[in-house]
């Protein structure tokens, strides 16, 4: 049985989930589960009407499997409320939660219209998967009580959750998103909230895997050249332990959040991240996965289940173990965490699968070298081995 908080001990009473699309109706769903009083806030009135219903028909099913106590769904619903207002919404919030497209000007408007009109101890926390908490705090009058609370999809059932520091965070602020996290129930263990100590794009875990995307840029526009079956390169690319394979994950997340996360590393870390050919035709043809019934795969019929039996043969997965190793030394040096364990700790809690970093230990010098390999043959000068993970003394921060 899941297990949260006493609720007469928390400071956080009332929360706003602004956004309810994919990703913050399963924060609601998962608020709601921890008997928070939540307020779901979108645009569109028909987006907030298929987020109740994705909330009613998660708790109905948790609670069929024993997870939740028997008839407690209704109870739980008694603390839901709706409103396209985002003023109405925020007016009695301890806790507002930022879900929306990830988009700089459009996240610093909500975020300034929602601290204007949000008690003075309101905290602000956005679910931005990479752009930074200082930036979106530029516009605001409390840059203190904005952070990062970042959540891997989907919700329930992933144990990550980062909580972000900007310049301007305060301690307070940031102690109160770790309370929030760590009382959120998981259905899948324990929640880890690990504190990310300075806020650079991508934080720990998206910052990480990031580089990873201009080698998969370079193998998708390489199998849609040849034509290669999007099941074979997913069998490639795959952790077949993942609760989905690589391409339905991001068929689920969006092509077009990829392109507008790929767009906005390229501006902030290197030109290296420009998206590939595939990803902009992808979203200038509007299949962008799930949320239009066509991306890698045809969803029309539910959730994609691709036959990964047959490879396509197109791609090394050490690459992405030495481009992500090269990375996680890049974090450290740049003080984001300090200590490779809480890189590993940070993407198995996300991402279901082992981080790079303890391997890398024992094999630093391979990836190394691999790497030079991959800088010349993608002409992507961003790869190239960082002085830390070159001399392996990343190892002596544990």
């Amino acid at each position: 049985m899941l297990s949260y908080k006493a609720i007469q001990m928390r400071r956080v009473k009332n929360i706003v989930v602004v956004g309810v699309g994919q990703m913050g109706r399963g924060i609601a769903q998962v608020c709601l589960m921890a008997r928070y009083n939540v307020t779901l806030m979108d645009v569109q009135e028909n987006i907030v009407e298929n987020a109740v219903s994705y909330v009613e028909n998660g708790l109905n099913k948790i609670e069929l499997k024993g997870q939740l106590q028997k008839g407690s769904t209704v109870n739980i619903l008694e603390n839901l409320r709706t409103t396209t207002n985002l003023s109405k919404a925020v007016n009695d919030a301890d806790y507002i939660i930022e879900a929306i497209i990830e988009k700089l000007d459009v996240k610093q408007k909500v975020c300034k219209e929602a601290l204007d009109n949000s008690p003075d101890h309101c905290i602000f926390a956005s679910n931005t998967s990479s752009i930074r908490i200082t930036d979106i705090a530029k516009t605001c009058n409390n840059p203190a009580n904005v952070i990062g609370m970042h959540f891997f999809n989907p919700p329930p059932l992933m144990r990550l959750i980062e909580i972000v520091a900007g310049e301007k965070s305060s301690k307070k602020a940031m102690d109160i998103g770790v309370e929030v996290g760590e009382n959120l129930p998981c259905l899948r263990g324990e929640r880890y909230v690990p504190r990310v100590l300075k806020d650079r794009p991508g934080f720990i875990v998206n910052r990480v895997l990031a580089p990873g995307r201009i080698y998969s840029d370079y193998i998708y526009d390489l199998a849609y050249k040849k034509s290669i079956p999007w099941e074979q390169v997913d069998a490639d690319i795959s952790n077949p332990e993942a609760p989905m394979s690589t391409l339905v994950l991001a068929d689920f997340i969006g092509r077009d959040v990829s392109l507008h996360t790929a767009e906005y590393y390229a501006e902030t870390l290197s030109p290296d991240f420009a998206p590939g050919e595939l990803v902009r035709k992808q979203v200038a043809e509007g299949n962008l996965g799930k949320k239009t019934g066509q991306g890698f795969y045809d969803w029309s019929k539910g959730r994609p289940q691709p036959d990964l039996s047959k490879k396509a043969g197109i791609v090394d997965p050490m690459v992405y173990t030495a481009i992500q190793a090269n990375e996680g030394c890049r974090v450290l040096e740049e003080g984001v965490c300090h200590s490779w364990k809480v890189i590993d700790e940070a993407i198995l809690a996300g991402m279901n699968f082992p981080g790079p970093m303890k391997f890398a230990t024992k094999n630093y010098k391979q990836l190394a070298a691999l790497l030079e390999e991959y800088t010349e043959k993608l002409q992507k000068p961003y790869l190239r081995p960082v002085e830390l993970l070159k001399s392996g003394k990343f190892i002596e921060m544990a």
